[in-house]
C-alpha cells in the first residue's frame, strides 16, 4: 500500500495556491497518495474533486474576513472543518504525514492528535503571522501575543519547516527554536512549463500611452490604497492623463478599494478585474510598460517574498515598489525602490520610470 501524506490550507483554495500545488504534485510524484483539505471559494465550489490523481476535499468558507471578528469566525469555522475532514480521510486512508500551510498558525492543533499514531508534522511556512496582523490592525495586544504562542507551538510540533526565505527561516531559528538542520528554504516561483508567453495586446490600454499593472491580493496590506492615492494623486494633481492602471485579482479589501477608486473619480484610469482567468492575467503582463507592488515596508513586507515580483520578472518587466529587505533579493536590479512609504514619491517613480525608455530596459 503506497503512503499516504494530507495536505490543509486555510486561506486559499486549491490547485489556485500554486505554492502548495506545486508541493502536492511533488509528493505524488515520489510515490505517496495524496490529499488536501483547503476552502471552497468561487474558483473551486466543488466539495469534493480530483485532479491530477490528487483528491481534493473543501469545506465551506462563510466569509473571507477583514476585522478581527470576522476573523476569528473564519479559522474557527475551518479549524472544525479540517478536524471532521482529517478524521475523515483518515479513517479511510490513514496518513503518515500531514502537511500544512499557514496563515492561520493553528494546524498544531490536528497535529497533535495524529502524531499518536505516528504521523509526522511538516509545517509549510508561508507567512509570518504576528508581524502580518500588526500590518493589518497596527495593534501589538493580546491577538499578537496570542498569534506568537501558536507560531511557538507550531515550530514545536513540526518535525520539519519548510521556509519561503532566509527571513522566515531565521525566525523559526530564533523564535521558534528550530535547528538549522530542520529548517529548510523552498522559495516560490512560476512555473515556467504552464507561462503563456503572449504578443503584447495593445487594444489593453484602451487608447492610453502607456498600462501599468498591479496582480495579487486585495486585502488591507497590499497597499491598494496607496496605489488609488497615487493614481489620484498622478491625474488629479500633476494632470498626467495618458496612464492606464489595472489592478489583477480579488480579496476581501475589494469592494472597499473599488469604491474608494469611485469616489476619487479615478474609473476612467484603473480598472479591477477581479479574478481572471490565467491566459487573460498573461496577455496583461505581456502587454504592461511597468508593474508594480504598493505594499509599504514593515516588519511583515520587510521578511516577506512576493509571489507577484517572480511573476513581473518572468515577463521581462521593471518594477516599481518600496523598499524591503526580501523585496530587493528577489527582484535585484529589475526594481526600482521607494525608501519612503510616500504615496507621492510612489507615484513620482511610477511617471519618472514611463518617461525613461533606456531604464526600462
Amino acid at each position: 500500500m503506497k503512503k499516504h501524506a494530507l495536505f490543509i490550507v486555510e486561506n486559499q483554495s486549491v490547485p489556485y495556491d500554486v505554492r502548495v500545488w506545486a508541493e502536492a504534485l511533488t509528493v505524488k510524484d515520489l510515490g505517496y497518495d495524496v490529499s488536501i483539505i483547503c476552502p471552497m471559494d468561487e474558483k473551486s465550489p466543488k466539495r469534493y474533486e480530483e485532479i491530477e490523481g490528487i483528491e481534493i476535499f473543501r469545506h465551506p468558507e462563510p466569509l473571507q474576513a477583514n476585522a478581527k471578528g470576522a476573523f476569528l469566525f473564519e479559522y474557527l469555522n475551518a479549524i472544525f472543518w479540517e478536524f471532521v475532514l482529517s478524521f475523515r480521510i483518515f479513517f479511510k486512508k490513514p496518513f503518515k504525514v500531514i502537511h500544512s500551510a499557514n496563515p492561520p498558525d493553528h494546524v498544531f492543533l490536528i497535529a497533535w492528535i495524529f502524531k499518536f499514531f505516528g504521523t509526522k508534522y511538516i509545517f509549510d511556512h508561508h507567512d509570518i503571522c504576528p508581524e502580518n496582523y500588526v500590518a493589518k490592525f497596527d495593534k501589538k495586544d493580546i491577538f499578537y501575543k496570542l498569534l506568537l504562542i501558536m507560531e511557538k507551538l507550531t515550530f514545536k510540533t513540526a518535525d520539519l519547516v519548510i521556509s519561503t526565505n532566509e527571513s522566515y527561516k531565521k525566525i523559526a531559528m530564533s523564535r521558534g527554536g528550530k535547528k538549522e538542520n530542520e529548517v529548510f528554504v523552498v522559495r516560490n516561483g512560476p512555473n515556467l512549463s504552464k507561462v503563456i508567453f503572449m504578443e503584447p495586446n495593445e487594444h489593453l490600454k484602451e487608447g492610453f500611452e502607456f498600462l501599468v499593472a498591479y496582480i495579487g491580493v486585495i486585502g488591507t496590506q497590499e497597499g491598494i490604497d496607496i496605489l488609488l492615492n497615487s493614481v489620484n494623486y498622478i491625474v488629479n494633481e500633476k494632470q498626467i492623463t495618458n496612464i492606464k492602471f489595472i489592478i489583477i485579482g480579488t480579496g476581501p479589501n475589494w469592494a472597499d478599494m473599488v469604491q474608494m477608486s469611485e469616489r476619487l473619480k479615478l474609473g476612467r484610469f484603473v480598472t479591477f478585474t477581479g479574478f481572471i482567468p490565467y491566459k487573460d492575467v498573461y496577455e496583461i503582463l505581456a502587454t504592461a510598460d511597468i508593474c508594480i507592488n504598493p505594499e509599504p515596508r514593515n516588519d511583515f513586507t520587510d521578511k516577506s517574498t512576493m509571489l507577484k515580483i517572480m511573476d513581473y520578472m518572468t515577463f521581462g518587466k521593471p518594477i516599481v515598489q518600496f523598499f524591503t529587505t526580501e523585496g530587493k533579493v528577489t527582484a535585484g536590479d529589475s526594481a526600482l525602490y521607494v525608501n519612503e512609504n510616500n504615496y507621492t514619491i510612489f507615484a513620482d517613480e511610477i511617471v519618472n520610470l514611463l518617461d525613461d525608455p533606456d531604464r526600462r530596459i
